[in-house]
């Protein structure tokens, strides 16, 4: 089980925190991971990045994540993870 926390504080939230909530929802929908992820926003997570959201998956903290980046994010991150837990 992955627990993705969004930054949805000030900062990420004018860097477009709510389209990256959007993305990861749409993601793991079409992934039909549903039973594998626990999505939720999470006020300033501390480390505020001049470009992106930060999004915490478990312990790691991730900054700079962008709809230019999500793709390859999120498939590191969350399928690749995903698949490594399962074996």
């Amino acid at each position: 089980m992955l627990f993705v926390q969004v930054c949805v504080g000030s900062s990420c939230h004018l860097k477009g925190s709510q389209d990256i909530v959007e993305l990861l929802q749409k993601a793991v929908e079409e992934y039909h991971i549903d039973d594998d992820v626990v999505l939720s926003g999470s006020f300033c997570i501390g480390k505020c990045n001049r470009i992106g959201v930060t999004v915490q998956i478990n312990d790691d903290v991730h900054v700079g994540v962008t709809r230019d980046n999500f793709r390859e994010f999120f498939k590191k991150n969350i399928l690749d993870e995903i698949k490594n837990e399962g074996k």
